[in-house]
């Protein structure tokens, strides 16, 4: 997500009761590693600057096939995306109007209850839209920046060290597997990076921009998330760390007890502006998405139809009500992990898809990244190598089914929920293929 608030306040808790402490140093491994991803998909672009990005670059590399499959992978994982941003912005607008959770029957009203003012954004004329956007942007840098140095400089408790102790204090049965259920989580704090290639045909010089903008909107906001984690965790009181639940809230507490009680509503309404405005930007990121394959007649044409403003509100609305549909995985009471592992699961299937099909075009022939603009050399194929590794282990880190990160008595659909779905997915458009295949036969 390029959004440090939403990136760092959606887990920061689960975090805690999972890892206990020390994740820090998961999350800093994870942002190296996505760094990786990122100079894989900024050789592609510096090559092909394609809207649509990772979809249409397995298009042209590797056919219609692979582009259908990367075409689904990428529709479904930035709907997936949506359905974790509502879920967790929920919780921060009932925290945010005095309401505190009631379970997970309530959380999930609260995330349809967000998902209804970003559809409502969505579909309102360009200049609310943009508004909300630019008070999201001054909201991050206070919500993030602004409060890390505050934090940081004048409300520190604990030396550094204090950023890597503590690991396996949680629900977690060991060390090791605090820490890969730390990695896992983590990997939500640093997806978004990819948005950056769907716009390539409408930025200026391109095969130079693109790379950079998802280079660097990676770094600069994984860096702000590390900065913001680390003032967070040196800043906490270790009370409100132990006694904080899956969906607590050790955030607002802390700011209050270091800033003063005075500053708590506006910190939350900081906080709500920022996820309002990352869902909202990330609804019509996905129907934009939606909308194009429609065109193309990929998906039904129905989508594919415009208001007279332009807006693609059909689209829109198919990508909110599936958002809507994955709010289920979250109706148990300690369901945080779930969700965020349904969100961040499905981009880094696409994420795999990616560097995977780039190392086996690289080495097949079908793709020279020295016809681009970014040229690696023999580190560009050691990177792509790399990436793909983390990738497909990461994958399979956060679909992992993990019990003490959710609850010993959660349903198997929940606790398999990433695998399940991916799954379903893939049969669904392998048939879908095989289907077409033979009706043409025929």
């Amino acid at each position: 997500v390029v959004s440090p608030v939403a990136g760092l306040y959606a887990i920061i808790g689960v975090q805690t009761v999972v890892a206990g402490g020390g994740w820090f140093a998961a999350l800093a491994v994870c942002l190296l590693m996505q760094l990786l991803v990122a100079t894989v998909y900024g050789e592609l672009s510096s090559q092909f600057p394609i809207a649509g990005g990772a979809y249409k670059w397995a298009r042209q590399l590797g056919g219609v096939i692979a582009g259908q499959y990367a075409g689904v992978i990428y529709i479904c994982s930035t709907i997936a995306m949506v359905t974790t941003t509502a879920y967790t912005g929920g919780f921060w607008l009932a925290t945010f109007l005095g309401l505190p959770d009631a379970g997970g029957g309530m959380m999930v009203l609260w995330g349809a209850l967000f998902l209804f003012f970003c559809t409502l954004l969505n579909l309102a004329p360009v200049s609310i839209f943009n508004l909300v956007i630019k008070l999201g942007v001054y909201a991050e840098v206070v919500g993030s920046l602004g409060v890390a140095l505050l934090l940081f400089i004048f409300f520190r408790q604990h030396p550094v060290l204090e950023l890597f102790q503590h690991m396996g204090t949680g629900t977690a049965p060991s060390e090791m597997s605090a820490f890969l259920a730390a990695l896992a989580i983590s990997g939500w704090a640093f997806i978004g990076f990819d948005a950056c290639s769907t716009t390539a045909e409408e930025t200026h010089q391109p095969k130079r921009m693109v790379p950079r903008a998802i280079f660097m909107s990676l770094l600069v906001v994984g860096t702000v998330v590390l900065f913001n984690s680390a003032s967070l965790i040196l800043a906490f009181d270790h009370d409100t760390l132990r006694n904080s639940s899956h969906t607590s809230d050790p955030v607002t507490p802390l700011i209050a007890n270091s800033i003063g009680d005075w500053f708590e509503k506006p910190f939350l309404a900081i906080v709500m502006t920022a996820f309002l405005a990352c869902g909202a930007s990330m609804v019509k990121y996905t129907s934009r998405i939606v909308y194009s394959m429609a065109r193309e007649g990929n998906m039904p044409a129905l989508l594919s139809q415009v208001t007279t403003s332009k807006t693609p509100r059909n689209a829109i609305l198919f990508t909110v009500l599936l958002a809507g549909c994955g709010l289920i995985f979250g109706l148990n009471d300690d369901a945080v992990a779930t969700i965020i592992a349904f969100g961040t699961g499905g981009l880094y299937a696409m994420f795999t898809f990616t560097t995977g099909f780039g190392l086996f075009a690289r080495l097949t022939g079908r793709w020279n990244p020295e016809l681009g603009e970014l040229k690696l050399g023999i580190y560009g194929l050691i990177i792509n190598v790399l990436a793909f590794i983390w990738s497909l282990f990461e994958l399979i880190n956060i679909a992992w089914p993990r019990p003490y990160a959710i609850s010993a008595d959660a349903p198997w659909w929940q606790l398999w929920a990433t695998p399940l779905v991916l799954g379903t997915i893939l049969t669904i458009t392998t048939l879908y293929i095989l289907g077409k295949k033979w009706t043409a036969a025929k």
